[in-house]
């Protein structure tokens, strides 16, 4: 089992940045990779940006290249999410998920395989 506590969101002006965490916790042996989604108010759940568990290989959104950085740091359990230059669009609820993966560099953009999810960070930009 995989325990997953995000923190770090918040209301924000459009322009400005944020920085997301996600503590992993609990026993396991398993490669993770970790995944940023978010679910706006009356739409589907989206995959924002997702690492390898050994940080070699990242994905990210159209809507967010070139603004957000998923980062990950294995001896603390966290996963991180930099979000800049924020726009009212990026308003949603940010989830932290992880899928077990059977190699280091490996991640997954499919919501459906991830395993464990934390209960969410609610992120307001206003314009």
């Amino acid at each position: 089992q995989v325990q997953l506590v995000e923190s770090g969101g918040g209301l924000v002006q459009a322009g400005d940045s944020l920085r997301l965490s996600c503590a992993a916790s609990g026993r396991s042996s398993s490669l993770y990779a970790l995944g940023w989604f978010r679910q706006a108010p009356g739409k589907e759940r989206e995959l924002v940006a997702t690492i390898s568990w050994s940080g070699s290989k990242t994905y990210y959104a159209d809507s967010v290249k070139g603004r957000f950085t998923i980062s990950r740091d294995n001896a603390k359990n966290t996963v991180y999410l930099q979000m800049n230059s924020l726009k009212p669009e990026d308003t949603a609820v940010y989830y932290c998920a992880a899928v077990r993966t059977y190699s280091s560099g490996t991640y997954s953009t499919v919501s459906d395989e991830y395993d464990y999810w934390g209960q969410g960070t609610q992120v307001t930009v206003s314009s």
